[in-house]
């Protein structure tokens, strides 16, 4: 009766809810209410216009969406995580990814539902420790993209919308923004990179040196116009290639000939010219010496902006039937982490029995909701089943079954002295138990007596 209840209750919110949000965006007083917001600012305000921050759900939608920013969890790319999203928990995930300037983010959100599902993505820079808001991506797309502007931590949110649930997939990767300088070569070709010492450690290396065959083409990395052909004592041959678009130059040393002329036009991919290794290289075999320089910035690492990973985007193995449901530790005791991998820091150990909602997951590894609401990821191989019981007991009294392992928490139902419930695990003295009705729910076991 409870689980009706609170169905009719959630069916009559969320009507009220489309009703209200379509009204809104029909008031001529909030015309100017959404400009240049993104698509999560303009849900959020429509939501506060209508007074539904006030209510639980509407709170605790606006708190998640901020909570992802701040306990974001730290991976490595690429990446990829499937999970779930429930109707009746307002949710939101958050992924702090170490960028480098050079790189283009692109994150792509694969969602399996019902009914269509509005899921936001928003991406932002952390410099300073206040996230600051730099893209998003269009509800109606499932990909948003980005070029990386300076190194440091980017925090990608995706949250959906209020009670939509779903499946969600999201893979994150990196990729060059620029085309790799050389024809025919990759970055497993460059032989001295950003920073190595120079005339004997008096200065360092502005740039990074690929090695090739003489007269192999050296060719435009973006579009752009050519700025300057000339010839000087330490790059000899050289080319600069304005890349307007990103407010940069790109510069080409050592060449054997240049094949371009000053103010030409050209494409990603054009022959600049063909490489040699004249200028400060005549001891040394062809290569072409490549430079980036920022205006008003000077140079920068140009490894980042023509490296393309050779990682493939790991594969899902968890048990995706799980997704969703409830686990529990088989082990005597289990690690969970922050993040998805052996190397991670330890965040807490579990005792054997403590059962976790599983909420994603990532290669071999849950990502898991624990009995505090807390999120964190445990091995696949250490956690079963919470389905079948581990011990029964018997109600010595009435007994609340609570919706969370607190003693301030709701009360889901009341069950009757005298009856068999099935144990599914344990968390700091609160059983996790189901019903007859099969629904789950927590008691205290001080009101129980072991059943043998």
């Amino acid at each position: 009766m409870y689980r009706n209840r609170r169905s009719f209750t959630s069916a009559l919110f969320y009507t009220f809810l489309i009703f209200i949000l379509a009204s809104c965006s029909q008031q001529q007083t909030l015309r100017g209410v959404f400009k240049n917001q993104t698509p999560h600012e303009k849900y959020a305000a429509k939501l506060k216009v209508a007074n539904l921050h006030e209510t639980a759900l509407g709170q605790q939608w606006l708190q998640a969406s901020e909570q992802a920013l701040q306990d974001s969890i730290t991976i490595t790319l690429p990446f990829k995580e499937t999970g779930y999203f429930a109707a009746d928990k307002p949710r939101a995930l958050g992924y702090r990814i170490p960028a480098q300037r050079g790189q283009r983010l692109i994150v792509n959100l694969e969602v399996q539902a019902r009914e269509q599902l509005q899921v936001f993505m928003d991406l932002f820079e952390t410099e300073g420790g206040k996230p600051e808001h730099v893209a998003a991506a269009d509800t109606a797309a499932r990909t948003l993209a980005y070029e990386v502007e300076e190194n440091q931590q980017h925090i990608l949110r995706v949250q959906p919308e209020l009670l939509r649930s779903g499946q969600y997939t999201v893979t994150i990767q990196a990729e060059p923004i620029l085309a790799f300088p050389v024809a025919g070569k990759s970055s497993r070709h460059i032989a001295s990179i950003w920073g190595d010492p120079r005339d004997a450690g008096a200065r360092s290396h502005e740039g990074i040196d690929v090695f090739a065959k003489r007269g192999t083409p050296a060719v435009a990395a973006s579009d752009g116009i050519v700025r300057q052909v000339g010839t000087s004592p330490r790059g000899g041959k050289v080319v600069w290639l304005t890349d307007l678009n990103r407010r940069q130059s790109l510069y080409y040393a050592h060449l054997d000939s240049q094949l371009v002329q000053v103010g030409q036009q050209v494409k990603a991919g054009d022959t600049l010219g063909l490489i040699g290794n004249t200028g400060n290289a005549r001891t040394t075999g062809p290569h072409l010496h490549f430079g980036i320089y920022r205006y008003g910035r000077g140079a920068t690492n140009p490894y980042p902006y023509v490296h393309q990973p050779t990682a493939p985007v790991p594969a899902v193995k968890i048990n995706a039937e799980l997704v969703g449901n409830w686990v529990r530790v088989r082990s005597r005791n289990a690690n969970v982490r922050l993040q998805p991998g052996s190397a991670s820091g330890v965040y807490r150990t579990l005792p054997q029995h403590t059962p976790l909602q599983v909420t994603g997951g990532t290669s071999s590894w849950y990502r898991v909701a624990l009995p505090d609401g807390k999120e964190a990821y445990i091995a696949s191989s250490v956690v079963e089943p919470a389905n079948q019981p581990v011990t029964y007991k018997k109600l010595a009294s009435e007994t609340d079954l609570l919706d969370q392992a607190h003693p301030q928490a709701a009360a889901k139902d009341s069950l009757p002295a005298g009856v068999s419930i099935a144990i599914l695990g344990s968390y700091q003295g609160f059983d996790l138990v189901r019903n007859e009705a099969g629904e789950l729910g927590w008691i205290n076991p001080q009101q129980t007596v072991s059943l043998r």
